[in-house]
């Protein structure tokens, strides 16, 4: 058995009670990881891996970071999804007898990092916590640096997971039984988030920081979640959370259900190619002036409502902003000048605001009674009513105005940040180190007179105190036994005087004290402003409030956007509608507007015609449009009646799932199979091209069978597009569908897309001209317009009997008893290869086969 030194026992003991986190082990001003922990963070960090003697018989794998610059590397590390363990001295090593107290501080987790460095100031940072109880799945969604606490409940795990979807969450914690279910279901998410499995009893007594009356209102499962995630707070971070204190309860009926795929084909937040903010819904209603107002419409815009009354609400207020440019123009130049005002709060009651925060605090809350008296003026209601009986926080503002001094340090250990006048003992103590060090400025330049050296000075190290240093070339004239000689340097001798170290007391006294001093003083302040915030969080909310509903109108206001009429009835209705993103991004283009009509005669929509001819451009447009009309903005159309839409379901473009094995069609047909599940009448279903990636016949006739379903069963509103024009026929036998097509111009051998929507069905997919504006051969367009023009028949022999094509003729030639050997090789295989039951993995192997036999 390998017998340790005592400090290395003291690391594996802690290092026990986090088998799961790296263990910053604080050894002087450095944070030390060993074994395992110092291999993979050396790695991870590459920073340089070391080794020490810890009574092992070999050296044990050692890498470290300084204890100031420790919060990037700890960022680093979390933001790749692993948590960190911070173990901090708790005794002073000057009295401890043996190995200095060590123990864990904090737990930082994807879900719980409080370090601005790893924070981004326009998203949450939310963790989200699930128990099981009784058939029933608890959820509770909570950012610590906001404070802000949502909690819902499902019926399924599944469910549960596509709301935590919807939060972008870093972090998932969950009980043990649900480990198996999360990890099938986390092969398909877009986004890393980190898995934590807890088996530990909720701590009832935290469901105490509520008020009574809340708590009670809340379902049992959801305080389940609730305590779940409280409790594992109390476990990593170790300190008081009373920011979190506002529980929002809701219903997951009372928000628009978006599932992650819709979400990413829609692109809400952001785009599929490059998962970027630039390009998608958010980006182009993001005029915030906030951070947290970035943040809330970010929210807004993952959640669109359901209550035509707080639609309404909204709307209200983003056209009385619409309607007065100068209202909108001075609320935003206040807002510019507000900090985050949320994360502020949190880091208040967390503990580690500094004096810059309240400062930043002091600086936004100067702000609120010019935003105050510009709403309240306003002829806008609604405007009126947001600001209504609103706490300006002006005592709040006094207190730290009269504390912290305009231009605080970075620390609040060292002093500087306490305005004069503040406190009788403080400034006492600070006249008396300034006094000390005038008399020190002022013996310097008696010394100098006295000896007759011009370069001698008067330094200060924390080592060795004041002392007088003169250097090496002045020596001869120093008089011999006038000063007691301190060190020696290479240039220079230091000295110090009976007097000089008498005044060092003086004034370290006075500097510790004051130092000490301001820091009780700043503590103190901090926890006073604590304990106020509920009016704080309260002012944050409106705010943020304020801010989006200025960006929406400011959008609104710039690209011309009308106010929509919202009903609870089943038609929709948008005259000359556009899609907003493509319209902005490229603003030199004029963007060919389409109407939509989705009525009750009139559900179905089967639009047809060939591809780039911008079909899933128009499908896209009327769904970003229903979303934009339900968190309350103006729309792109000359007019647009939206009713109140539950779900809006997408299949838009291809996607493999390499990992799980599937096909393009395979997950077509998976994501056909949730819409038909979970769809109602009041649902908006998009499906592009639909019944591809099968044979033209089972295609088709897949095809006809979910529009039939979708038509007689569900009674939903329906856009579908397909490159089979010969499914028009369905308009003759299903009442409610109606064809359309998109436009196209032909001239001679030249065709334009108008990408307008016409009724009527398309007669032709023209694929073969797309396949020339691609850039295939010619031979290969000549050679598919002849085949294209032959009897059925004919199009319909097997690929082996069709030689003649150019593509293979050189082939041929050159090398013609080998080169048909192998191509009827590869035709055998292809015949008997079973489509539907091959991998992509699979295809691409066997793929990769037949061209090396080619070459």
């Amino acid at each position: 058995m390998t017998t340790y030194t005592p400090m290395i026992q003291q690391y594996l003991a802690v290092k026990a009670q986090v088998p799961d986190a790296f263990l910053f082990f604080r050894l002087g001003d450095f944070y030390e990881l060993f074994f395992d922990d110092a291999l993979n963070a050396a790695r991870e960090l590459e920073i340089t891996l070391t080794g020490r003697e810890g009574g092992a018989s070999e050296r044990i794998p050692m890498c470290g970071v300084p204890h100031h610059a420790a919060e990037a590397y700890i960022s680093r590390l979390v933001s790749k999804g692993y948590k960190v363990a911070i173990c901090e001295q708790t005794e002073d090593p000057a009295t401890a007898k043996g190995v200095v107290k060590r123990e864990i501080v904090r737990i930082v987790t994807p879900g719980t990092v409080m370090e601005e460095k790893a924070l981004n100031g326009t998203n949450n940072v939310f963790i989200v916590g699930l128990t099981a109880e009784e058939g029933l799945i608890g959820f509770s969604a909570c950012d610590i640096t906001t404070g802000e606490l949502y909690t819902t409940q499902f019926h399924s795990l599944e469910a549960a997971i596509d709301e935590m979807l919807v939060y972008s969450a870093s972090e998932l914690l969950i009980q043990p039984a649900m480990k198996q279910e999360i990890e099938q279901l986390s092969l398909v998410w877009t986004k890393q988030v980190a898995i934590s499995v807890s088996n530990d009893a909720h701590d009832s007594s935290l469901g105490a920081i509520f008020e009574l009356e809340q708590w009670a209102k809340v379902p049992a499962i959801e305080r389940s979640a609730i305590l779940f995630l409280l409790t594992y707070f109390q476990q990593t971070q170790k300190r008081n959370l009373s920011h979190i204190r506002q529980i929002n309860s809701y219903k997951a009926k009372q928000y628009m259900m978006l599932d992650a795929f819709t979400r990413r084909n829609l692109e809400l937040s952001e785009t599929v190619r490059d998962r970027a903010k630039k390009g998608s819904l958010l980006w182009l209603l993001d005029a915030t002036a906030t951070a947290s107002g970035a943040r809330m419409l970010r929210r807004w815009v993952d959640k669109p409502l359901l209550d035509k009354l707080v639609i309404e609400t909204r709307l209200d207020a983003v056209s009385a902003f619409v309607s007065d440019m100068l209202l909108r123009d001075d609320v935003r130049m206040h807002l510019k000048e507000v900090y985050d005002l949320e994360r502020l709060i949190g880091r208040i009651s967390y503990g580690n605001a500094n004096a810059r925060d309240l400062r930043m605090l002091q600086v936004s809350l100067e702000q609120v009674p010019g935003i105050l008296q510009v709403c309240s003026n306003s002829n806008a209601e609604a405007i009126q009513q947001l600001v209504d009986g609103l706490d300006a926080c002006a005592d709040i503002t006094a207190l730290i105005s009269s504390a912290i001094v305009d231009e605080p340090p970075l620390t609040i250990k060292e002093g500087g940040m306490i305005r004069q006048g503040y406190h009788d003992e403080l400034d006492r103590l600070r006249s008396l180190s300034a006094g000390g060090k005038q008399w020190i400025a002022e013996l310097e330049q008696i010394e100098r007179e006295r000896t007759g050296i011009r370069s001698l000075k008067i330094g200060y190290n924390k080592v060795f105190g004041y002392y007088l240093e003169i250097t090496k070339a002045n020596l001869a004239a120093l008089p011999e036994g006038l000063y007691e000689r301190k060190q020696t340097l290479a240039n220079a001798e230091r000295y110090v005087t009976p007097e000089l170290k008498e005044k060092e007391a003086i004034i370290l006294e006075a500097e510790d004290k004051r130092t000490g001093l301001e820091y009780e003083l700043f503590t103190a302040l901090r926890e006073q402003i604590a304990g106020q915030l509920p009016r704080l969080q309260r002012l944050a909310e409106v705010i943020s409030k304020l801010d989006v509903l200025q960006s929406l109108a400011e959008v609104s206001a710039r690209n011309r956007y009308v106010r929509p009429h919202i009903s609870e009835g089943f038609d929709l209705r948008i005259e000359q509608g556009r899609h907003p993103v493509i319209e902005a991004i490229d603003k030199d283009k004029v963007f060919i507007h389409n109407d939509s009509m989705l009525s009750r005669g009139e559900r179905v929509t089967l639009i047809t015609g060939p591809n780039m001819a911008g079909k899933s451009t128009y499908m896209r447009q009327v769904a970003l449009i229903a979303v934009m009309a339900q968190i309350g903005c103006f729309v792109p159309a000359v007019s647009a009646h939206i009713p109140i839409i539950d779900r809006i379901f997408t299949r838009i473009g291809a996607a493999d799932d390499l990992i799980g094995g599937q096909s393009t069609f395979m997950v077509e047909m998976k994501d056909i199979q949730v819409m038909m599940d979970r769809a109602t009448e009041r649902s908006l279903v998009i499906i592009d091209e639909l019944g591809r990636g099968t044979s033209t016949d089972e295609g088709m006739a897949i095809a006809q069978a979910v529009i039939e379903h979708l038509h007689n069963r569900i009674g939903c509103k329906t856009l579908v597009s397909t490159h089979f024009h010969e499914l028009a026929h369905l308009e003759d036998t299903l009442a409610d569908l109606r064809n359309y097509r998109m436009s196209v111009k032909e001239s001679g051998n030249e065709v334009t897309f108008l990408r307008k929507l016409v009724p009527g069905a398309a007669s032709t997919s023209y694929g073969i001209y797309c396949a020339r504006i691609a850039g295939l051969p010619q031979s290969i367009i000549e050679r598919s317009y002849a085949l294209l023009n032959q009897p059925d028949s004919a199009v319909k022999k097997s690929y082996a009997e069709v030689q003649q094509i150019k593509l293979f003729d050189e082939v041929v030639q050159e090398k013609p008893n080998e080169t048909n050997e192998v191509y009827q090789e590869i035709i055998t295989a292809l015949t008997e290869l079973d489509l539907l039951s091959t991998t992509p993995i699979q295809a691409i192997s066997m793929i990769d086969a037949w061209k090396k036999k080619l070459n």
